[in-house]
């Protein structure tokens, strides 16, 4: 095999696609009441979909279990940057982008900033409308720029 057909990894293990169905799964359950909406959101989504992105210890899973543990901490982190907007007022698609980037700036060292920013992008891009990329891009700026300067008692690069 020579270097212009290298094999491809499996599409259901990319960062990439294992973010989308976490947002996904952080999505719905922004519609599931509950104190156990949590498994039972994420058991339905593995119904659904390639067992690859929810294995046990799958980078999706991390990312779910992240948010929803650090909720709180997430919601408060985006309303001190969302000028004017209550989290109450921010669609759900896009509070869920922002949870989603902000728990990977904030707690996941082995993600760069940019990478988080351009991802949370990319998912504005997808799920959101016109003006979703805009709103979400302003305010994973200024919490990165913060980051980056040692706001939330880390510091990494972008």
């Amino acid at each position: 095999m020579d270097n212009n057909h290298k094999k491809r990894s499996n599409p259901d293990n990319s960062r990439k696609t294992q973010r989308t169905f976490a947002f996904q799964v952080l999505y719905a359950l922004n519609f599931v009441p509950g104190t156990d909406s949590l498994e039972k959101t994420y058991a339905r989504f593995q119904n659904e979909s390639s067992p690859a992105l929810w294995g046990e210890g799958s980078f999706s899973w991390s990312l779910v279990h992240g948010v929803w543990k650090n909720f709180d901490d997430l919601n408060s982190i985006i309303a001190s940057y969302s000028q004017n907007w209550k989290i109450q007022r921010i669609a759900k698609i896009e509070i869920t982008i922002l949870r989603l980037a902000v728990y990977e700036m904030r707690y996941c060292p082995d993600i760069p900033l940019k990478v988080a920013i351009n991802e949370g992008i990319e998912l504005a891009k997808i799920f959101g409308d016109d003006s979703s990329r805009n709103f979400v891009n302003g305010i994973l700026d200024a919490v990165a720029k913060d980051i980056k300067n040692g706001k939330f008692g880390i510091s990494k690069g972008f």
